[in-house]
């Protein structure tokens, strides 16, 4: 069965086909080829990277960012040209698309129909930054495959069994009743980090409690205990939590209430505000990328130092509020670029609970090493690097309902 699992960003598209038999392995499977395409920093074109499992590559530039040229151009080169693997579209057996929020409906990975394509356009006025674009991806491949099934496998479906004390909001229950809840997201990464876990543990994971970080451009927590999410840092929209790469996290809904009457802000400020211009960025005033920011705190920029000492204040905040509803630690996973990559961020993050008995070990800690325990042998919590799996994952949903 060969499987083609779709990735939209922002200003990116990821695409990934696998071909999987009769039976799940144990382990993730590298993908037969894989593509990217990024036009954040691009006016008007797009950079394209096609690579095959027998070695061909290709590197491209696109006169266009139009998201449905992009994602046909990258498909054409799956049956022809230099990175060709397959003979013809019709070959492809499936398509998988990671869609953000789910809303209340979809606890599970689902066939998209008509009426699962209206809920992610009417679940696009909680996330008008991801869902728009799930639909977009849908319909293209409605052009390009047309006789191809299409899944959605929902970033909020992880998050479904939370208890209703980690749901509902402090506000008028009117709120909880019109839909206003917390949902959480990261789901795909966040269920992939605790079963790797348990994997490179040898524990059930019914045995482990987790609290699993997914640090990126985006970022959350989640709380994991018998195998299912318990709590999380994201809430309503992906904007809730920790503070992000350019997302501010969670304010004083004061401030937002002060600029409204003093500065007469719009609610399209405050969305470009919050999501944009917030976060390592606005404190910074230099990147919401984390490379840069330590690049400019080794030029001795102070407001870099304070950006990166907030963002690390944040994430023990949140990580020991995620373990006090677990009740204790068996491991902490990083995930996600900066959670796998930044070991001065995991030195700085796990010093605050060496009260706990963790310890990192610190030359397995500096080697950012995938899929291993950095932890030194003596430390009572283990602290886990999980490269995040997320494609892997949406290959694996559209097996089980291919077979299903």
């Amino acid at each position: 069965m060969k499987i083609l699992v779709l990735n939209v960003g922002s200003s990116s598209q990821k695409c990934r086909l696998y071909e999987m038999g009769d039976s799940l392995p144990d382990q993730p499977q590298a993908p037969l080829w894989e593509a990217n395409a990024d036009w954040s920093e691009h006016q008007g074109e797009t950079h394209c990277k096609i690579t095959t499992s027998t070695g061909q590559s290709l590197e491209e530039k696109l006169p266009t960012t139009s998201r449905q040229d992009v994602l046909a151009h990258l498909l054409k080169t799956l049956w022809s040209g230099k990175t060709q693997v397959i003979a013809q579209a019709s070959e492809i057996d499936i398509v998988g698309h990671r869609v953000v929020h789910g809303g209340q409906e979809y606890r599970e990975s689902t066939k998209i129909t008509p009426a699962v394509k209206d809920a992610i356009k009417r679940l696009s006025l909680i996330d008008p930054l991801h869902n728009p674009l799930n639909l977009e991806d849908i319909e293209a491949i409605e052009q390009i495959l047309p006789r191809v099934p299409q899944v959605a496998v929902f970033d909020t479906a992880f998050h479904s069994q939370l208890p209703m004390e980690a749901v509902v909001y402090p506000g008028p229950y009117e709120w909880f009743e019109q839909g206003i809840r917390r949902y959480g997201f990261h789901g795909i990464s966040h269920q992939y980090c605790a079963q790797r876990a348990a994997q490179l543990l040898g524990r059930d994971l019914a045995s482990l409690r987790l609290v699993t970080c997914h640090i990126g451009n985006g970022c959350s927590l989640a709380a994991i205990q018998d195998g299912h999410s318990i709590d999380t840092t994201m809430g309503f929209t992906p904007l809730e939590g920790l503070m992000m790469g350019s997302r501010s996290g969670s304010v004083d809904p004061g401030i937002l209430i002060y600029l409204l009457r003093q500065k007469g802000y719009s609610a399209d400020q405050f969305d470009t505000m919050l999501n944009k211009e917030s976060g390592l960025k606005g404190v910074s005033g230099v990147s919401g990328d984390i490379r840069a920011i330590h690049e400019a705190i080794g030029q001795g920029n102070e407001r870099a130092k304070l950006a990166f000492a907030i963002y690390v204040h944040r994430l023990r905040f949140y990580i020991g509020s995620m373990i006090a509803v677990l009740g204790g630690l068996d491991a902490l996973v990083f995930a996600g670029g900066v959670g796998e990559n930044d070991a001065e961020m995991r030195t700085d993050v796990c010093a605050a609970f060496a009260f706990l008995g963790l310890h990192l070990d610190p030359q397995k800690n500096a080697q950012s090493p995938s899929d291993q325990d950095v932890a030194a042998a003596e430390s009572a919590v283990r602290v886990l690097i999980v490269s995040t799996q997320e494609d892997w994952s949406i290959a694996k949903e559209c097996w089980r309902i291919a077979r299903a």
